[in-house]
């Protein structure tokens, strides 16, 4: 079985690495767009078109499963893709874990891009599951490109300042772009001890198992991991390699 992960960039990593934890038997095709990433910035229609192309080719290239890792993916393009691939393949989207953490926690910080932290996606996310709880926006400028780069000194620098503006009283930290639990460690270290992060990387994976199995077909494959940049074969980006879930793929310097 093919399950085919798409996303602009390193993004889609998590979840991948813990289908591979999950499924270590199941193929899976990375779809990545290093000429159009980042996608947040761009134009839904433009988006659109790339996310539901890149689903195309992942069927012509024998996908069984797609899944979307990145939040602007999933906001601005899973139902045309769903349409576009008909019934018989199931689209597993991406969505921050606020609702999770609302539940728990009365103080909640939504770390995000710029552009995310300011969508009404987001606003509506947060009206819709945020509850009882206080929930804030925070936009971790330049942490995603940092991750993209596999340079973690402005990873760093970008953490620090995200942490520096999140409320000292929160109790619960949502990862709201799928690039940040690549740096999880990192985010641990920049908050008050006792904050709890969430992220949604394990869950969409769970998901993913789960609709693999509603398929009824055998799920047994070569292990293989095979990517596309741009819908051209290629390699994981030397950045990857930075990263454990990058490595776990296969990842090389």
């Amino acid at each position: 079985m093919i399950v085919a992960l798409i996303d602009s960039g390193l993004g889609l990593l998590p979840t991948s690495a813990w289908l591979r934890k999950l499924r270590p038997d199941v193929d899976l095709l990375l779809q990545l767009d290093s000429e159009g990433a980042p996608w947040g910035p761009k134009p839904e229609n433009w988006v659109v078109e790339r996310v539901v192309d890149a689903a195309r080719t992942s069927v012509r290239s024998g996908a069984d499963v797609i899944v979307l890792p990145c939040n602007t993916a999933s906001v601005t393009a899973l139902e045309h893709v769903r349409v576009e691939v008909g019934p018989g393949v199931p689209v597993i989207g991406t969505v921050p874990a606020i609702k999770p953490a609302a539940a728990v926690c009365r103080s909640v910080a939504v770390w995000a891009t710029a552009a995310t932290t300011a969508s009404r996606y987001q606003a509506d996310l947060i009206a819709k599951f945020g509850g009882d709880a206080n929930v804030v926006g925070v936009a971790c400028h330049g942490l995603a490109d940092a991750i993209d780069r596999g340079d973690l000194m402005a990873a760093g620098a970008a953490i620090t300042s995200a942490a520096e503006r999140t409320p000292r009283d929160v109790q619960g930290v949502v990862l709201g772009c799928t690039h940040y639990p690549l740096v999880i460690d990192s985010i641990m270290a920049a908050l008050p001890d006792g904050v709890r992060l969430f992220d949604s990387a394990q869950a969409v994976a769970a998901q993913t198992t789960r609709r693999m199995d509603s398929l009824g077909r055998p799920s047994i494959g070569n292990g293989e991991v095979r990517v596309l940049d741009s819908g051209r074969p290629g390699e994981l980006p030397a950045s990857a390699a930075a990263f454990e879930s990058g490595r776990i793929l296969g990842a090389q310097e």
